[in-house]
């Protein structure tokens, strides 16, 4: 018996002040230009890779550009804080670094392209408490900051302090302040935004909306930091390159296991290698789930319906047309 795909309005109120988790689908609807197999593959693709990178990526057997280049800047430091000449490996690092920019530049939207669709994107994600993005783009951060010039007394909140460091003790941004109601962002695969040291240290890169893509690409420039996400891997490299941060190790642990009653995954085909996340949550009270479909493919539903049940329990499992009005970029119809 095929499953029920019902318009995202008429299911919407079940799922008002849940927690809703962003997969690459939903940045795909917004820009084509993400529809990319991974930053590895395009740069492959674009015959941007030297030799020396290649064997890197080989070597520690991944697709992951953040890790290599991790690696590759700290191997880079070293040598320098020990007055180690050592020209190959800062020539790998500086070259890893450029691939990343490049492919970023490539795939990623400028602010202007996707302006028009953040309106639309701030009224869907304000009805949740609980935002939860896999997307290492900007989109979910240029939402917020769109956000910062309505008065709706409403606030998106990373829970970063000042715009900068992560504040462990996220669960105070639940308090109301001056706003009437309030959405969390949490990014469990970290963000172009996200950045760390030479020591560690994670932070926040600010700027203003329009100018943030090309301010991200001047820090990762300077040798100063190198950016926090995770682009790419099985499931044990993700889980191994999310335990190495503090940020993306909190949201694992806490953010991830506190208390829900109702999940909507978007724009998500909860893949074997990020099936983790929805396992953390098995134990967090959820009770109902709200699928996102694309064209009423029923394959996907039975294998989303039956993934859900075998990691989650026997909970209420709703799917909705992930282009029907009021969803994500697709505005309600104009009353008469």
């Amino acid at each position: 018996m095929p499953h029920q795909v019902a318009p995202w309005p008429e299911i919407a109120e079940q799922y008002h002040r849940g927690t809703i988790l962003l997969g690459n689908g939903a940045s795909i609807a917004v820009s084509r230009r993400f529809a990319y197999g991974s930053l590895l593959e395009y740069a492959k693709k674009n015959d941007l890779l030297t030799e020396d990178v290649g064997l890197l990526f080989d070597f520690f057997k991944t697709e992951d550009f953040e890790l290599i280049l991790r690696l590759v800047w700290q191997a880079t430091n070293v040598n320098k804080s020990l007055r180690i000449s050592d020209e190959r490996t800062r020539g790998a690092y500086l070259h890893v670094r450029d691939c990343l920019i490049e492919a970023v530049r490539a795939v990623h939207p400028e602010h202007g392209e996707v302006q028009a669709f953040l309106p639309l994107m701030y009224q869907f994600l304000k009805s949740f408490d609980t935002v939860l993005s896999l997307n290492y783009d900007l989109l979910v951060y240029w939402t917020m900051t769109y956000g910062l010039n309505v008065e709706d007394h409403h606030r998106f909140k990373d829970c970063f302090l000042g715009n900068r460091r992560f504040d462990d003790d996220w669960e105070r941004y639940r308090q109301l302040y001056t706003e009437r109601a309030n959405t969390l962002v949490f990014y469990p695969h970290g963000s172009l935004a996200l950045c760390r040291d030479a020591v560690e240290q994670e932070f926040k890169i600010h700027a203003g909306g329009g100018g943030l893509l090309e301010a991200i690409l001047d820090e990762w420039r300077s040798e100063r930091v190198v950016p926090l996400f995770v682009s790419e891997g099985t499931k044990s490299q993700k889980v191994s390159s999310i335990q190495s941060s503090y940020y993306l190790s909190t949201v694992y642990r806490e953010v991830l296991t506190s208390r829900r009653q109702a999940l909507t995954l978007f724009g998500w085909g909860i893949g074997e290698h990020d099936r983790h996340l929805l396992q953390r949550m098995c134990d967090t009270g959820i009770q109902r789930v709200a699928v996102s479909v694309f064209r009423k493919d029923q394959a996907y539903c039975n294998y989303a319906y039956q993934t859900i049940r075998d990691d989650l329990g026997p909970v209420q499992v709703d799917f909705f047309d992930c282009e029907s009005p009021g969803c994500w970029i697709h505005p309600m119809p104009e009353q008469d």
